[in-house]
């Protein structure tokens, strides 16, 4: 699968960039080049470039190790990866400053060599779709996983944080009761591939979250407005925005983007309570 290129006259324009993202087919959604836009605009003025030649020299090293060795079964696969990203470049997850929001920033990954699964997995992915190869992110509870498919249909599960291993049933077993208790265990939606856009608000949510357990509420509804630029027809999103417009005290607006919510949400997922809500805020505004 050929990687999705972005015309060159948008990079210097990044929110125009992840707007015009809105209506394309979730596949033609450039993963790695939108991840960098979403950085640049906490670095306005800093161009993308150097970042998109360094993303090109990933892809590179990776097609000048195969011609080498060729790789067809996933193992094999997840292999070359390792050793391009983790062990050549020096990609690992940051397990001393794990909540420092370096970690969720593209930019910021790429000159530390460091960051969250999630991020690190957008590099992973990047250059193995470059390769042609079926990649993507997993529906994985607490650390960002990646499935690699071999020529003849085999698969392996890759971890990009601690430098791409493949992971064995154990493996995950282990990694699920240490993210979420020891009484989880793995069921099948852990496997589902995530889309192109889910990947980028979970990769958002990490900056999100982090803003809002330091009570940065108009940062946190800033990082909401950029994933609402990309994924507009996520009503979930449109809830959240609404709700948190109204921690703000901006009433007028958490009433629009709860119409919105509604307009898009499907039956029976928390219509009614929200339509509570939206009549309070009503009576508030008289």
């Amino acid at each position: 699968m050929a990687v999705p290129v972005a015309p060159v006259s948008l990079v210097t324009a990044p929110r125009l960039a992840l707007a015009m993202l809105a209506d394309q087919p979730d596949d033609a959604v450039p993963l790695a080049q939108a991840a960098l836009w979403l950085a640049a605009l906490d670095h306005p003025g800093k161009g993308l470039d150097t970042y998109t030649d360094h993303l090109q020299a990933l892809v590179d090293a990776l097609r000048d190790r195969l011609q080498a060795s060729p790789a067809e079964t996933a193992a094999d696969r997840a292999s070359a990866l390792s050793a391009v990203l983790a062990t050549d470049w020096g990609y690992q997850g940051d397990v001393e400053t794990y909540e420092d929001l370096q970690n969720a920033d593209l930019m910021r990954v790429i000159d530390r060599r460091r960051g969250l699964p999630v991020s690190l997995g957008i590099l992973y992915l990047h250059v193995a779709r470059a390769q042609g190869w079926d990649a993507h992110g997993l529906n994985f509870p607490g650390h960002f996983l990646i499935r690699l498919e071999g020529e003849a249909g085999d698969r392996a599960i890759i971890d990009p944080f601690h430098g791409g291993p493949a992971l064995s049933v154990a493996d995950l077993r282990s990694l699920l009761k240490a993210m979420t208790g020891q009484a989880a265990e793995l069921t099948p939606d852990m496997y589902a591939p995530l889309s192109n856009r889910a990947v980028l608000i979970r990769l958002q949510s990490n900056i999100k979250m982090r803003l809002l357990d330091g009570g940065m509420l108009d940062a946190a509804g800033e990082i909401l407005q950029r994933m609402l630029l990309f994924a507009p027809q996520d009503y979930r999103l449109w809830r959240e925005n609404g709700l948190l417009y109204m921690r703000r005290g901006n009433l007028e607006s958490a009433l629009d983007s709860l119409e919105t919510y509604l307009t898009l949400a499907p039956d029976g997922d928390d219509r009614t309570r929200i339509a509570q809500v939206m009549a309070e805020l009503r009576q508030r505004l008289q």
